[in-house]
């Protein structure tokens, strides 16, 4: 396990990455990865193949324009990130 910063607070342990069906609501796909590891990295782990849509949070921006995702022909539906006045990028 490793441990990683979110602005001033430390964060020690994993993150678990879920593929989820929209229509069914089960788990399709499942990968954990130390706390250090981005979020993008495991999209490719979490589709299947056959999807029409892709929903996920802000971690995950920009993973359609990664050369391994190139090929997925998904709606992606990613989360803005909403910033308060003044706050830096």
């Amino acid at each position: 396990m490793h441990q990683t910063q979110k602005g001033k607070q430390w964060f020690f342990g994993l993150k678990a990455h879920i593929g989820v069906d929209a229509r069914t609501g089960l788990t399709h796909s499942l990968s954990t990865t130390a706390a250090n590891v981005h979020d993008i990295t495991e999209t490719a782990n979490l589709l299947h193949g056959e999807e029409c849509f892709v929903s996920a949070d802000s971690g995950y921006r920009g993973a359609q324009k990664r050369e391994e995702l190139k090929g997925v022909k998904a709606d992606w539906l990613i989360a803005a990130i909403f910033r308060k006045e003044g706050q830096a990028k």
